[in-house]
């Protein structure tokens, strides 16, 4: 058997290793348009940043050493131009010419290139995106020459992971973000503690504002933005987003949606013998069934192996899993995590859910050195866990990634209670963040701990009893203009005080972090008042105010 297999890196590479271990005769040839067939492409902002200080760590694989080790054919600047699925041919730009190439099996791993908007000034050769070994090496090259300052279009993960690079080598940054704020795909909430952690850093965030155009200069050029700030900058970086390269498979015949290929669960496209992964491949959404591709190392590396499955063993391959775009980031001394759904897209896929927020130690609080995880959770009306974010200092990685696992294998959010977790003080608590996450979500679903959301306050506030129980000491930072405080400890014995307070209004309880306010609440609702919890308590209330906060509380410095 012969099999070509179009584009290395990640899906590519993975489809064609496992191909050659599956079968020792089959002729296997990988071409690559780029110089490079194999490299750790989610490495390259680590080398702008200086902490991968060596060139040569960023090449996985060259083609000498794939050759030697699973006798691959490898080649290197060979761009494939077209698609013959009748003749079952491929036609290759190569060094020496075009040629033409027979197979009997086409894996197609073309990637994504990036995003360009039509943008005056764009063509600017100080506007650099971070996607190759190359963009790197010439990104690092020119902080090295002395730049000093620059603006990074678009706020997504790659987005701040190059601005984080740029702030270690010493350089002002700007982030600029269309979106309402950086990480779009975060809920506002978790969002904003990376917004302050990048202010901390030195980087300055302008979101909700788009860039215009970029005025070339001849020491620096200027990013103008929509508000008319005029931004310089020595490095512009574009990071705005993905588009599928598949033009020449579409040409072909191959079915494609919104420009990404369509292939079955199994990598099989619309053509008989001619599979495709990665970044180019519409995938479908495990929680909400939405179509759309996903460019993430992870699913493409781990969609190559089970199409090389398919190519050889059709009768045994596991069909490629839908996508929970489990995604990590840090930023400075914070990490920020997600997987499965957000709002707007289970709102877009007409799904029913409930939200909580949490705010847990990542390991015992008695043992040096415990920060809180701040966890959000999205469930259904049944349980069914949709979505969960969060971010934190130290223990959000483990989280997300359990949670995760509990997505793809269907669970419920009741079944976090059950979940044996591996705990010693350094590492845990005896009652895992998760443990209390079922904890709290099977109160939400069965009625024992009604929410209310930070969102709803001025509503609340013009509705209900706004009751803070916290300490009188914990409201000179900040305090709910017309809010009642009564601290929780001295609740049972002020109920009359809370009912004339109420006069008849339902009850809204908030505290620090929702633990006492929920015990408050069970207090309140045993005493036949109309009470509810607010999930997340202030943390989660001043991350959802953001910037607004000094406008709609009173905040002490």
């Amino acid at each position: 058997m012969k099999i070509v297999v179009v584009g290395g890196v990640a899906g590519g590479m993975s489809a064609a290793a496992r191909a050659r271990r599956l079968d020792e005769q089959a002729e296997i040839v990988v071409l690559e348009r780029g110089e490079h067939v194999s490299f750790a492409n989610c490495g390259l902002p680590y080398y702008v940043s200086g902490e991968i200080q060596e060139r040569g760590k960023l090449l996985v694989q060259t083609p000498e050493s794939l050759k030697a080790a699973l006798d691959l054919d490898v080649r290197v600047q060979h761009e494939v131009t077209g698609v013959d699925p009748q003749a079952k041919t491929v036609t290759v730009q190569t060094p020496d010419g075009i040629q033409t190439l027979d197979y009997d099996a086409l894996v197609l791993s073309p990637g994504a290139s990036a995003l360009r908007p039509p943008l005056p000034g764009l063509d600017s050769p100080r506007v650099r995106t971070l996607r190759t070994v190359d963009d790197a090496l010439d990104m690092r090259e020119t902080v090295e020459s002395g730049a000093r300052q620059a603006v990074v279009l678009g706020g997504g993960f790659i987005g701040l992971e190059a601005a984080e690079a740029l702030n270690m080598q010493g350089l002002e940054v700007t982030v600029v973000e269309l979106a309402e704020h950086v990480l779009p795909p975060l809920e506002a909430e978790v969002a904003h503690p990376v917004t302050r952690e990048l202010r901390r850093l030195g980087i300055t965030v302008r979101s909700g504002v788009a860039a215009e155009s970029v005025e070339p200069g001849e020491a620096q050029d200027t990013v103008i933005l929509a508000d008319g700030s005029k931004l310089p900058a020595d490095i512009i970086v574009l990071s705005v987003g993905v588009r599928p390269d598949t033009k020449i498979y579409e040409d072909a015949g191959i079915t494609c949606e919104r420009g990404a290929i369509v292939v079955d669960d199994h990598g099989r496209t619309s053509a008989p013998g001619i599979w495709a992964v990665g970044d180019a491949v519409l995938s479908t959404d495990a929680v909400t069934g939405a179509k759309r591709p996903v460019a993430l190392a992870g699913p493409a590396n781990r969609a190559g192996r089970q199409v090389a499955d398919d190519v050889l063993r059709p009768d045994s391959a596991r069909p490629i899993p839908t996508a929970t775009s489990t995604a990590i980031v840090r930023v400075g001394e914070l990490t920020a995590a997600m997987t499965g759904a957000n709002r707007a897209s289970l709102a877009s896929a007409g799904i029913e859910h409930h939200t909580m927020h949490l705010h847990p130690n990542n390991h015992a609080g008695y043992f040096p050195g415990a920060t809180q995880v701040h966890l959000l959770v999205h469930f259904a009306d049944d349980g069914r866990l949709l979505g969960a974010q969060a971010t934190g200092q130290d223990g959000v990685d483990k989280r997300i990634d359990v949670l995760a696992t509990a997505i793809r294998a269907g669970m419920t959010v009741g079944d976090l209670i059950d979940l044996d977790l591996a705990y010693a003080p350094p590492y845990g608590s005896a009652k895992d963040p998760l443990n209390f996450a079922g904890m709290l979500g099977s109160n939400v679903l069965d009625g024992t701990v009604p929410l209310w959301h930070a969102d709803e306050l001025e509503e609340r506030l013009r509705d209900s009893l706004v009751l803070d129980a916290r300490q009188p000491g914990e409201l000179e930072a900040e305090r709910i203009p017309g809010a009642l405080n009564i601290p929780h400890t001295e609740l049972r014995e002020r109920l009359d005080e809370v009912r004339q307070a109420a006069g008849g209004r339902p009850v809204r309880v908030l505290c620090r972090s929702g633990v006492r306010s929920a015990i408050a609440h069970r207090v309140l609702a045993q005493a036949g008042v109309d009470s509810a919890s607010l999930s997340g308590g202030m943390l989660t209330l001043l991350d959802t105010l953001g910037d607004r906060a000094p406008e709609v509380l009173e905040i002490n410095a």
